[in-house]
């Protein structure tokens, strides 16, 4: 096995992959506590850095790069520090960035962590501020999208649409880009946080088992009741393939052939941070069904890849050097 995982490494290079989703700014702003503060009891930080890190569909975008896939990343960002610090860190690693669009009425999605310590205390998170706009995409920019969209479609090898609910996906874009992939045997994949059900037509779906969960209406106990809910889910969406991720209790794949695939974790050890780990799944999911490697294959290095991410600390990538060294081990 882990020399046919490692040729599909090989394959991966190059394939060209559209997302289109909701791009997140993840910045961190780091500090030491200082003393209390005289206008309120609460503490100072005096801020020694901030870093600003790719998140939701961005991080998708970041992990094909480091991946090796040549990604062309489709969203909307505000004129603020938040969308620069995106685009700059999505072109360091080599990712298209012409259809991310500047919305000047809106902010860029952000969700900013305030990391406290002091010289003798650990570091760690205080606060968190979120910023998003709830008003839908106007009119003018979906079709901006969709323009930019229709004209990169014809040399595309794999899209994933990632939806966490903030209205990037719209219902015209969603079908435009279902329509255009089975019409033209493109692989698509889906991950979507709240709305699932309505990416009918979609090829490959990934939900974690609470997304399941709350897609089917029930509680899922065991393996058995997970298989059965993918594939209720499958045949709802018309879809090829369901992957369920279960964190410590590896992947499920279920195919619309009737094939259930079980995937134990790959690497016990100790565990970070879980987040984004799901985005790395998608990544190396969609590069491995982009240069036509089956999708049990494509979920297997998918599970290695996770656990690569689960050891990083925040929403972090994966390169192709650290997956070719996990497979070996």
């Amino acid at each position: 096995m882990k020399e046919e995982l490692l040729s599909i490494l090989d394959e991966l290079e190059g394939r060209r992959i559209l997302v289109l989703g909701d791009v997140v700014a993840d910045i961190y702003l780091q500090g030491t506590i200082s003393r209390i503060s005289r206008e309120a009891p609460v503490l100072v930080l005096e801020q020694q850095k901030e870093v600003i890190v790719a998140g939701g569909a961005a991080n998708v975008v970041n992990n094909i790069a480091t991946l090796g896939g040549s990604v062309f990343a489709v969203g909307l960002l505000g004129h603020d520090s938040g969308g620069e610090g995106l685009k700059e860190v999505l072109q360091k690693n080599g990712a298209h960035i012409e259809g991310l669009l500047t919305d000047e009425a809106r902010p860029t999605i952000s969700k900013t962590r305030i990391i406290a310590g002091g010289r003798a205390t650990v570091s760690q998170q205080i606060v968190r501020v979120d910023k998003e706009c709830h008003e839908p995409l106007t009119e003018a920019h979906e079709k901006e999208l969709l323009k930019y969209i229709k004209s990169v479609l014809p040399q595309m090898q794999g899209i994933v649409l990632s939806d966490y609910g903030s209205g990037t996906v719209t219902p015209k874009l969603r079908k435009a880009l279902i329509k255009y992939a089975r019409e033209h045997g493109i692989p698509t994949m889906v991950d979507s946080r709240y709305d699932v059900k309505s990416f009918k037509g979609i090829g490959y779906v990934k939900q974690n088992d609470a997304e399941l969960a709350a897609a089917v209406g029930r509680s899922l106990s065991d393996e058995g009741a997970v298989i059965e809910a993918a594939q209720e889910l499958l045949a709802e969406l018309s879809a090829e393939g369901v992957l369920v991720t279960r964190g410590e209790l590896g992947m499920i794949l279920v195919e619309k052939d009737g094939a259930v695939h079980v995937i134990p974790v790959s690497d016990k050890s100790e565990v970070y941070d879980v987040s984004g780990a799901g985005d790395t799944c998608v990544a190396t999911v969609i590069l491995a069904l982009a240069a036509g490697i089956s999708p049990e294959k494509a979920a297997e290095l998918s599970n290695i890849a996770s656990g690569i991410a689960v050891r990083k600390l925040g929403t972090a990538t994966v390169s192709v050097e650290e997956l070719r060294r996990a497979v070996e081990r």
